[in-house]
């Protein structure tokens, strides 16, 4: 499916999702953090418990593309809608917009969700997607000007110089989103898969930043790829409590 509509790219880090998160209507009592470690306790120390969401860049690399390509073979297109399903899951069918669409998976599910502004770009964005089908989901982001507009403005803040979306394409990146739904399980949020992926139970006191999500989430990712000797430049932000 060719988009039909293209963003500029963002940088994952937490000055440009920060500022986009909040002008879409996350309140500021959540904010995220940089990831310097997933094992050094003393690094992790700095981040803030429970830790709501993970937002990862990717390589997109013939590994991982394999992966899951061989994961979503046999499954049909995801059919869940609603406010019975675990997780709030959008297909993505906007160019480059993985990130903004990975920083939506992250703000409304689980815990995250109740910090959303009434009113807000996201509280609108959810109330018009929740009973709609997946391609029907989607087009309530690519119809959102709201949405685009706080996307564009966030994707010039990044500490480097803004990509053109044909310079975009050749980055080969992706956003992923790891979240623990209302069912208490870890889900992995990707816009370009079949739908969203349950990868395990957590118990009550795991977040998505404990040994068993990351076990069965960022984790193992970065296993697949470390076992064909792959690209591991990975980068993950953290959406928690703030300091304030």
């Amino acid at each position: 499916m060719a988009p039909k509509k293209w963003f500029h790219v963002l940088e994952n880090n937490p000055q440009v999702m920060n500022h986009l998160a909040h002008a879409l209507g996350l309140d500021k009592s959540l904010s995220f953090y940089d990831i310097y470690s997933l094992t050094d306790s003393d690094l992790l120390a700095f981040i803030p418990r429970p830790v709501l969401a993970l937002l990862v860049i990717i390589p997109m690399t013939p590994t991982w593309n394999e992966a899951r390509i061989s994961e979503d073979k046999d499954k049909a297109d995801y059919t869940g809608k609603g406010d019975q399903e675990p997780v709030v899951w959008f297909k993505q069918t906007i160019g480059h917009a993985c990130g903004s669409i990975g920083l939506v998976h992250c703000l409304l599910n689980g815990e995250a969700s109740k910090h959303i502004a009434p009113g807000s770009t996201l509280d609108q964005i959810r109330k018009d997607a929740l009973d709609k089908s997946m391609l029907e989901r989607a087009k309530v982001l690519e119809d959102s000007m709201e949405f685009e507009k706080a996307h564009e403005e966030a994707a010039l803040l990044g500490d480097t110089r803004t990509p053109s979306v044909e310079e975009g394409d050749r980055l080969g990146q992706h956003f992923v989103a790891f979240v623990k739904g209302k069912d208490g399980h870890l889900w992995e949020l990707e816009g370009g898969r079949m739908g969203p992926l349950d990868r395990g139970q957590l118990n009550e006191n795991e977040d998505v930043l404990s040994e068993k999500a990351l076990e069965g989430g960022l984790g193992r990712l970065m296993r697949i790829e470390a076992e064909k000797g792959g690209d591991l430049r990975f980068s993950a932000i953290a959406l928690a409590e703030s300091f304030e």
